[in-house]
């Protein structure tokens, strides 16, 4: 993977992702002990979002800075000349120039394989769209990997958008790689888009339902999203669907003691707060896996960490 792009979950097989998991370990338990490192010292990080974000940005930030290299950047395209037409190849062609690794987030799917195409510097993808977030993904299975000390033989539900959700289309994905049950529960209208259905229940067995309390006695992760009204392009249809399912303290009372609720965030009313300080919940330690997951992905493309 060294000097490669990190675009979507299908360029991966189980032995890369395996190999990022164990590199993200020995690189948590550095930091905790040095804090900042120095593998990545005279390096330099640009991340292009064009899409609005808190977490992701500021955990490859983190990343960067905690490898001991320097971050340049924009947070929103409103403020870069993109405002004033400028192409997303061009916008490529002229930051390659000032950093070592570009990471991009944009609306438009395929927009970090075109910008992968562009470059002459590694590109990570941090999101295009409903298409991939393949980084989310890694540390996703990372965190289920330090909960339960394994992925293989766990149930793990995928609740709420599966339609337009890019976290849960690279997340099915990269799970099929696993000796798991997948369990895709979502409002009608949102079902888990055919072709991934049929692409991994190749793999594992798939339980495909509408009803969360059925199958809730029997998972070992619930991985809640959000209803993403930015992904509707019919306004009605979102406002048919927002609301449609809540996880509380009632949900889980029929929940194995051992059930671990995921999230990628943001939330909205999905995930309730009561359910934040319970033995369940294991979202915000998501956030923290970004860091040790995204360190050893910058280390990896950039060559200077194995």
């Amino acid at each position: 993977m060294r000097f490669q792009d990190v675009i979507s979950i299908n360029d991966f097989r189980k032995e890369d992702i395996d190999y990022v998991l164990r590199v993200a370990e020995k690189l948590e338990e550095e930091v905790k002990k040095e804090g900042t490192l120095e593998y990545a010292r005279g390096k330099v990080l640009a991340t292009l979002f064009f899409e609005p974000s808190t977490r992701t940005r500021l955990s490859f930030e983190s990343a960067m800075h905690r490898l001991g290299g320097a971050v340049i950047g924009f947070a929103e395209a409103s403020s870069t000349s993109v405002k004033k037409g400028e192409s997303l190849m061009d916008t490529v062609r002229t930051v390659e120039n000032y950093a070592d690794v570009i990471v991009i987030r944009h609306p438009r799917e395929g927009a970090a394989r075109l910008a992968a195409e562009i470059a002459r510097v590694p590109v990570i993808n941090a999101g295009d769209g409903a298409n991939q977030h393949p980084t989310q993904t890694l540390l996703d299975l990372y965190t289920i990997n330090k909960e339960f000390g394994k992925i293989d033989g766990l149930n793990i539900a995928l609740l709420g958008d599966l339609k337009y959700g890019r976290t849960v289309h690279s997340l099915a994905k990269a799970l099929s790689y696993y000796n798991v049950r997948l369990y895709f529960v979502a409002p009608k209208g949102l079902e888990m888009p055919r072709h991934i259905v049929e692409e991994v229940s190749n793999k594992v067995e798939i339980v495909e339902t509408n009803n969360l309390e059925e199958v809730i006695p029997e998972i070992d992760v619930l991985y809640v999203t959000r209803i993403q009204k930015e992904r509707f392009p019919d306004p009605a249809e979102y406002n048919k669907i927002k609301g449609s399912y809540k996880v509380d303290l009632k949900t889980l009372e029929n929940a194995k003691d051992t059930l671990k609720v995921m999230h990628p965030l943001p939330r909205v009313d999905e995930i309730a707060y009561e359910v934040d300080n319970t033995k369940y919940s294991a979202y915000f330690k998501q956030v923290w896996s970004g860091i040790p997951v995204r360190m050893a992905l910058l280390g990896i493309v950039l060559g200077v960490v194995e």
